[in-house]
């Protein structure tokens, strides 16, 4: 059988070969110079790459070293529920399943926005999971299986205390995920970008190619949020955490952004 191939610039794994990308031939992503490589997850596991795991306050960091692909890393967020994983990463290998399942192994996933849906499916069955996406992104899925379970809506209740929040930032489907615990805690990815100073985020359609998110979507994210409480928020990145006051940053930010891109 062949083994299921995986795109070397996003991470994203497909059911079967094929000559495209279509995330990266998505205007939010690029084909690299040099043309679409692909390789499959015994090749990501290769290079001489391990497992990445490191705590971040309350919650695990999950990746790899060197990194592979966009870089993010996923989040085991340790809950009353059981433990869920908060976005996803193509890499997965025996140190990972060994120590998610020390820990008691995981009730669910779910996942901010395409570019980070890698290699989910081995995950799902890895764990026995379901992962959680919403149906505005459905047709980004490579590799559909029965683990996949569309979410529709604004909100979706994941476990107690866990709420999904599509706010359609970067993608139609762009989803953050709140923990209401302790003084509350918001998971973007990079829905809600955690940008150099910690003091502010950015909200983009397109990272890569510097396209700014459209005036109204932005708006309507900041509005959105307004209600939930958090002082935390952690992005996509090992340091792209803001670990107080980040309510307080974000409205501040979608302020900023709409005083820049309305002016004439």
């Amino acid at each position: 059988m062949t083994a299921m191939p995986i795109c070397a610039t996003c991470g994203t794994q497909y059911a079967r070969p094929r000559p495209d990308c279509p995330i990266c031939e998505d205007e939010r992503q690029y084909v690299p110079p040099d043309g679409q490589q692909w390789t499959d997850l015994a090749g990501v596991r290769s290079d001489g790459r391990t497992a990445l795991i490191r705590e971040q306050g309350e919650v695990l960091g999950i990746g790899c070293e060197p990194r592979f692909a966009i870089g993010q890393r996923a989040l085991l967020l340790r809950t009353e529920a059981g433990n869920v994983l908060w976005d996803c990463v193509s890499y997965l290998d025996d140190e990972i399943i060994r120590t998610v399942n020390d820990l008691g192994g995981l009730i669910g996933i779910a996942i901010s926005h395409p570019h980070y849906y890698t290699t989910m499916v081995e995950w799902a069955r890895t764990f026995d999971v379901p992962v959680h996406l919403h149906a505005n992104d459905q047709q980004w899925i490579g590799r559909p299986d029965p683990a996949i379970r569309l979410w529709e809506g604004t909100t979706s209740e994941l476990a107690p205390g866990l709420t999904l929040i599509n706010l359609g930032v970067h993608f139609a489907g762009g989803t953050v995920l709140h923990w209401d615990h302790g003084d509350g805690k918001l998971f973007t990815g990079d829905i809600v970008q955690v940008i150099p100073d910690r003091e502010h985020v950015a909200f983009m359609y397109s990272y890569p190619n510097l396209i700014p998110e459209r005036p109204n979507v932005v708006r309507r994210a900041a509005k959105m949020l307004e209600p939930y409480r958090f002082d935390a928020l952690y992005g996509a990145w090992w340091d792209t955490v803001i670990p107080t006051g980040a309510h307080e940053i974000v409205q501040r930010s979608a302020a900023r952004y709409l005083r820049f891109v309305s002016e004439d």
